[in-house]
């Protein structure tokens, strides 16, 4: 599937999909509004490409760079100073979280955004094979039982 099944639109997908991520960038990202064509574009010479502005991704297919990805994760809101908020009939409440609480999430997300870049690029590979023939099944015709 050539538009929803991108590989830099399933990345953003399962990226989004982690608690307090609120943006993804592929490559240059969001900076590449700046930049002229000339500047964007990742050339390629017999040695290889001249630069990975595009994250490793060109026309949703991988182009054997490294894959870059940046997060932007929100701040976590669980914290010791008391919040306002409202109670179940809608009347003024204060919020004091207790307990001991990460500051910070970003240290945790690492290890979690690199798996699921693993799961979406496996998949890829995985629909690939199959779409390709390069697998080969040995399940029972049902006729044949």
């Amino acid at each position: 599937e050539p538009i929803f099944d991108r590989l830099d639109a399933e990345l953003a997908h399962a990226l989004m999909s982690i608690n307090a991520v609120k943006g993804v960038e592929i490559g240059a990202g969001f900076d590449c509004v700046a930049q002229r064509g000339t500047e964007h574009r990742d050339e390629m010479t017999p040695q290889g490409f001249l630069s990975n502005q595009a994250g490793g991704i060109l026309g949703g297919i991988s182009s054997g760079q490294p894959i870059i990805a940046h997060l932007a994760l929100k701040p976590t809101s669980s914290i010791t100073t008391p919040g306002r908020s409202i109670d179940v009939d809608g009347n003024a409440a204060d919020v004091i979280t207790k307990g001991r609480h990460d500051p910070c999430v970003g240290i945790r997300a690492t290890p979690i955004a690199e798996a699921m870049m693993a799961i979406v690029l496996l998949d890829h590979l995985l629909r690939h094979r199959g779409q390709n023939a390069d697998v080969s099944v040995a399940t029972p015709v049902l006729a044949q039982l």
